[in-house]
């Protein structure tokens, strides 16, 4: 346990450094795109740099050349008024550019624009000197100015650096996730593996080698449980069928005999059916184990299971069935070629615990039905009656004690709960499924699917 939390706050811490990496790359990425941006609006040629230069270089007559020259390549125009607001002079002006300004008129373009043009004004000694931008280079706020280009790129930065970081993220998150499931993947299908009961063995090197050496440690010890289990119930099977057979044999002798009275002779047949019982059950409980835990070997050959059915009614007529009970075979056109890989004796078995589970459940006869049907995918192997069937709350209690042992009279009929069972561990050692349908009053149906390979 401690290794796998190691594990996982291994992966947070990376997951922490990463996010912290992401946000020292945004704020570098941040510093790098607008510090052009920056140098460009405190520049050697931003307002306040050029109107101290051209202030320098301002004469009565105007402008040297070179001074011109640099305010052309940057697309500014100048003039130079007077106390009273007339222009002195000009250069590069526009055509909309008025001559002549009041004090009010003055007073407000200094601070912002003049048609538009973003305007910054310096006072000198030869008057008011008054330097023009391009329309939309800058956006003038009271206290300062920026340029139009920081207003259009920060908008664009934020979303696309959100963008990008959430992008990053996904990835991060995704790569981490698939790092996990490749790691703990095995470890999570060993311990689905041991919830059925069935052993797992895990091979893992590096931080999660003490996770698997504990799954592998659980697993060997219900291996041993299990493995003890169903030798144990082999054991006891082989221990009782020697006493069980005395017991069977003295009954029916003393059943058979003339000499004794009816009372012990009943008795005695009571003991003989009833030690026959208890060698079904042992001998049910000892498949059931072996299947459970799988140790009882599949013997599969190439049946067609259309065949199988009809072998098995054939054998139950020639044995005798109760009038009160009738057999019928219900087998599809598609089905009747079906070949399956199966052992034939398990499947035998099952059928005739179903057919037998009707005969008990029915005492007072019912009609047996045995099918067969198939898809493109499924065989499905039925047997119903029409019978009592079971209510919601029989199938329930079925479901939640599938094992239990009842008598039905105080002389110990004894009746046990391991035919379905034995269905269902038969059907599941064959890669099917077992689907029990029934209604109160309306019959009993056990369907047993198993793929189709043909």
């Amino acid at each position: 346990m401690k290794s796998f939390t190691r594990y996982i706050s291994k992966n947070l811490f990376f997951f922490i450094i990463y996010i912290i990496a992401l946000l020292f790359i945004d704020l570098l990425v941040f510093g790098l795109i607008f510090y052009n941006t920056v140098s460009e609006d405190y520049g050697k040629h931003a307002p306040s740099r050029m109107l101290e230069e051209v202030s320098e270089a301002l004469t009565q007559d105007g402008l040297p050349d070179n001074v011109l020259e640099t305010l052309e390549s940057n697309h500014i125009w100048a003039m130079l008024l007077d106390e009273n607001g007339n222009r002195i002079w000009a250069a590069l002006t526009p055509e909309e550019i008025p001559a002549a300004y009041s004090l009010q008129d003055v007073a407000l373009f200094s601070k912002g624009y003049l048609r538009d043009y973003p305007v910054f004004a310096w006072n000198t000694e030869n008057g008011l000197l008054v330097l023009g931008y391009p329309k939309n280079s800058y956006r003038k706020i009271t206290a300062n100015y920026y340029s139009t280009r920081s207003f259009q790129l920060m908008p664009a930065y934020f979303c696309g650096t959100l963008l990008l970081d959430l992008l990053l993220l996904f990835l991060a998150y995704y790569f981490s996730k698939q790092k996990i499931i490749k790691n703990t993947g095995p470890i999570v299908a060993a311990v689905e593996t041991l919830s059925d009961g069935t052993p797992a063995h895990l091979s893992i090197n590096g931080e999660l080698s003490g996770v698997a050496e504990s799954v592998n440690k659980v697993s060997e010890i219900l291996n041993k449980q299990n493995t003890a289990r169903a030798n144990w119930i082999s054991g006891v099977s082989h221990d009782i069928r020697t006493p069980l057979t005395m017991i069977l044999g003295y009954a029916e002798q003393i059943a058979h005999d003339n000499t004794a009275c009816a009372h012990i002779r009943e008795e005695a047949a009571i003991i003989s059916s009833q030690s026959v019982k208890i060698k079904e059950l042992v001998q049910d409980l000892n498949l059931v184990s072996k299947l459970e835990y799988e140790m009882q070997p599949l013997r599969k050959e190439s049946v067609r299971l259309s065949g199988l059915v009809r072998s098995y009614a054939v054998d139950l007529l020639n044995n005798g069935l109760p009038d009160s009970y009738s057999i019928s075979i219900e087998i599809t056109c598609a089905a009747e070629p079906i070949v399956f890989d199966c052992d034939t004796r398990l499947i035998t078995r099952a059928i005739n615990n179903l057919v037998q589970n009707s005969i008990r459940h029915n005492p007072n006869g019912c009609d047996i039905i045995l099918g067969l049907d198939c898809s493109d995918t499924s065989v499905f192997l039925s047997v119903s009656d029409d019978g009592a069937g079971l209510s919601d709350e029989g199938i329930k209690e079925l479901q939640e004690k599938p094992h239990y042992l009842e008598s039905t009279d105080e002389r110990l009929d004894l009746r046990h709960g391991l035919g379905l069972v034995l269905v269902r561990q038969i059907t599941e050692a064959h890669g099917g499924t077992m689907k029990i349908e029934s209604t109160a009053g309306r019959g009993f149906r056990a369907i047993m699917t198993f793929e189709n390979r043909v």
